[in-house]
């Protein structure tokens, strides 16, 4: 299976060095797409030195923004399936085959790398939002979607040919997956590790939540 990983990056130069060495051992080079989403410091630069495919917004556009630069380059070549995931060093690349072992046994179009199997290193605070987001968008699409907020997930090509996001921020993940649930995808998850420690976020969370109420009441 021909697979292909976007990562979108806004000044992620400190993680992304030990980030694409790690993504480079489970895939090929050619296979990872780093959108440099307007970044300020050296994320363009590193990217480029390990020979990948890279992208550059020429402001800072926003996630969402972000991952349909990606889903758009890769809809150019014949993957057959995208995985998305952070570039702060949350996700860990050595999962992305068993996502792919996950594909291969139960042919779900969407599947989510939930942290909600295993909340053990979790804030309190996040259990608590991603619990409560996560049933609202179930209740929105009827769907058993596993943990809403997990931006590492695989995507089959039909999903990806069938949906273009309009917000630009985070609750893209959120409309994405409104939209996919809308268009009859089938929906899976597998456990991730819960990697928290020293985290930096480029989220405004009062504003992220705002966004996020108005995707989820949306009509799309």
């Amino acid at each position: 299976m021909n697979v292909a990983v976007i990562i979108p990056a806004y000044n992620a130069a400190d993680s992304l060095p030990v980030l694409l060495e790690r993504t480079k051992a489970v895939l090929s080079q050619e296979n990872i797409f780093i959108v440099n989403d307007g970044s300020r410091d050296a994320t363009k630069e590193i990217a480029e030195k390990y020979n990948v495919n890279v992208i550059s917004h020429a402001a800072n556009f926003g996630k969402g923004a972000a991952l349909q630069t990606g889903f758009d380059s890769v809809l150019k070549k014949s993957f057959d399936a995208v995985i998305t995931m952070d570039a702060d060093l949350q996700h860990c690349p050595e999962d992305i085959p068993r996502f792919i072992e996950m594909y291969a046994r139960t042919k779900c179009d969407v599947i989510i790398g939930s942290r909600l199997h295993n909340k053990q290193g979790m804030p309190i605070h996040r259990i608590l939002s991603n619990t409560i987001t996560t049933g609202l968008v179930r209740m929105r699409t009827g769907a058993a979607i596993a943990d809403s907020q997990s931006g590492f997930r695989f995507i089959a090509r039909k999903v990806i040919e069938q949906i273009r996001l309009e917000s630009t921020g985070f609750e893209a993940e959120t409309e994405f997956l409104i939209k996919a649930a809308a268009c009859g995808a089938t929906f899976g998850s597998i456990p991730i590790e819960t990697i928290y420690a020293g985290e930096k976020s480029n989220m405004t969370h009062l504003q992220t939540t705002v966004n996020f109420i108005k995707v989820l009441f949306r009509r799309f």
